[in-house]
Formats: structure tokens, C-alpha cells, sequence
């Protein structure tokens, strides 16, 4: 089954059934819980002057799923997933062609969600969080959000710096949490914008991971957090460059992968997170599909914590 706008998933060949992906399903999504979506794109990081290359993420993220992960494992059975293949992007080097992949991107999520599929993305610059977003949404108004990255991505200008504002200005989502926030790589402007506008920066004690998981701040008027639902993004570059060099901007003082593991399964199982990506996946930057392969880990981690909901 295609969706407007789509390409075909672009899946190595020879997947044995004992691994994971072998399930993955292309023809049609009747049984399946979660729709992926490449967001094979990266104008907005070129825009922004960034380290560009994270439109071939999705397909390098493939690659490493097809090698990570088993069919079959002891406890558990995985949600059935669709992998409704790549969007198209504009292919114009321009603000209006940023406008045009996104307004794709918010087009084929819509269709996911039509489907009755749970959407997760790949990609990509971390502006087209904004249009994946923007989606779900409008299909759950009042969402509230949270996201790990080192920065804080609420830029006025056009490209992978801005979607977070966008969300907040144009779709009215919010207030927002960020995690793993680093502040010697955000402007003082773009901090006091975000604090201005109902914005948390979590704190950095590990040991408060599972607490602060909840996703949602407080709200202002005494609104229980419990009664939002929520979006939950995941760019890859609030890991440790260590353990995740291929990104856009890389991080020499970011989470450990086990951090990273405590977020994503503490999303997985919660049941008002609507919408789930992991983005800014560089292949030119990859030292042997180390980062590649954390983000095939972190994919199942969600699946697996997702699987918990129905218990």
C-alpha cells in the first residue's frame, strides 16, 4: 500500500525471519499498530548551516534494524508495524521548499493516523518534527510535549533550529520539556523565549530520569499533567558523541545510551504519548553504524515498553 508522497522503503535484502524487521510490513498495514515514516530530508539542517546528510538516516536506519534485534523474544510479542516508506521531499533548495516538504510530511501523518496506526518517524532534520507533529496535533488538540536534545530548537528562521517554536506559535502546543538541554550551545534569547512561553528544562540527575518521565510540566492554574496528551521527540544528539557520532551536531558531553533507554521505554508505555521520532541520524558522520544501530536499539526499546500499554 503507498501513500501520497511516499517512496518505497528502501530495506536491504535478505533479512532472515529471525530477525525483527522481517515482520515489518510494506504491503498493507490491516493488523498493524505503529506506522513508520521515513523523513528522509535535510534542507533544514543545511539552512542552518549544519553538518548535512541525515536524509539518508532513515535508510541507514533500516540497514542496522534488519541486522539488530530478534523476531522472537522471551516475554513479550512486538506491535505489528507498517513502514509506510520514505516522504518525498520537495527537492528545492529554498524556504518555500522547506514549506513544501513539510506540508508532506504533515500530509502522509495524517494518513497514518487515518489508518488508526500510532506514528513513529525517522529522519532527518529535526525541523520536520514541527509538520510530523503538526499532524497529531490537530487530531489532539491541547497536546502538551516533551523532547531530549541539546538544543532547544526554537529559532525564528526557517530550517532544523526552529520546529519547536513553530509547534508552540502555530499549533498551539505546550507547554513544552526539554531533557539533556546543553547551555553553552543555546542562545540566552532562545532560553528566555522558552521559559517565557511555559517551557521546562529538566534537570541532569540521572537518578531523576524515572521521575521526571511523566513527559509533561506542570501547568499553570493547577491543571493535572495527566489530563494532556503529549508528543515525544528524540534527536539523537543529546547522546554522548561517544556512543553517537553520526549526527548533525555532535554532543561531547550528552546522555549515556542507557539514559537514553530509560526515556524512550518511559514513553513507550505511556499512554498519552500520541506520536513518537527519533531524528538527525547522519550516515556521512557514522563510525561503523554505531549510532545507526542505537537508534534501531532505541526504536525497539519504544516498540517493546509500547507493547505494555495493552497490560
Amino acid at each position: 500500500m503507498r501513500l501520497p508522497h511516499t517512496s518505497l522503503p528502501l530495506w536491504p535484502g535478505g533479512i532472515t525471519s529471525a530477525r525483527f524487521a522481517s515482520a515489518v510490513r510494506t504491503d498493507s498495514p490491516a493488523g498493524c499498530q505503529i506506522g513508520l515514516i521515513g523523513l528522509a530530508d535535510d534542507l533544514g539542517v543545511r539552512l542552518n548551516g549544519g553538518r548535512f546528510g541525515a536524509a539518508e538516516g532513515p535508510k541507514l536506519f533500516r540497514d542496522a534494524l534488519s541486522r539488530y534485534g530478534v523476531a522472537n523474544p522471551e516475554g513479550m510479542e512486538w506491535p505489528k508495524v507498517f513502514d509506510a516508506g520514505d516522504v518525498i521531499s520537495s527537492g528545492t533548495m529554498s524556504e518555500s521548499g522547506l514549506a513544501e516538504t513539510h506540508h508532506r510530511v504533515t500530509e502522509v501523518t495524517k494518513a497514518v493516523l487515518d489508518l488508526g496506526l500510532f506514528p513513529v518517524a525517522i529522519g532527518g532534520g529535526h525541523d520536520l518534527t514541527f509538520p510530523f507533529v503538526r499532524a497529531v496535533a490537530a487530531k489532539f488538540p491541547g497536546m502538551s510535549g516533551a523532547y531530549a536534545d541539546a538544543h532547544l530548537d526554537v529559532r525564528e528562521q526557517a530550517g532544523s533550529g526552529m520546529p519547536f517554536r513553530r509547534l508552540v506559535e502555530e499549533c498551539k502546543v505546550g507547554p513544552l520539556w526539554v531533557h539533556g538541554m546543553r547551555p553553552l550551545v543555546n542562545a540566552a534569547e532562545h532560553v528566555r523565549w522558552f521559559l517565557a512561553h511555559g517551557g521546562r528544562v529538566a534537570g541532569e540527575d540521572e537518578r531523576e530520569v524515572e521521575r521526571d518521565i511523566d513527559l509533561a510540566p506542570p501547568f499553570a492554574g493547577g491543571e493535572s499533567s495527566h489530563q494532556r496528551d503529549l508528543f515525544v521527540s528524540f534527536d539523537l544528539d543529546v547522546i554522548d558523541a561517544a556512543h553517537a557520532p553520526g549526527v548533525s551536531a555532535m554532543n561531547p558531553a550528552g546522555w549515556s545510551t542507557q539514559r537514553a533507554e530509560r526515556f524512550v521505554r518511559a514513553a513507550g508505555r505511556n499512554p498519552r504519548v500520541r506520536c513518537f521520532d527519533i531524528m538527525e541520524l547522519c550516515p556521512d558522520h557514522d563510525e561503523n553504524n554505531r549510532t545507526a544501530r542505537v537508534a534501531a536499539f532505541l526504536f525497539l526499546t519504544f516498540l517493546a515498553s509500547f507493547a505494555e500499554r495493552g497490560s
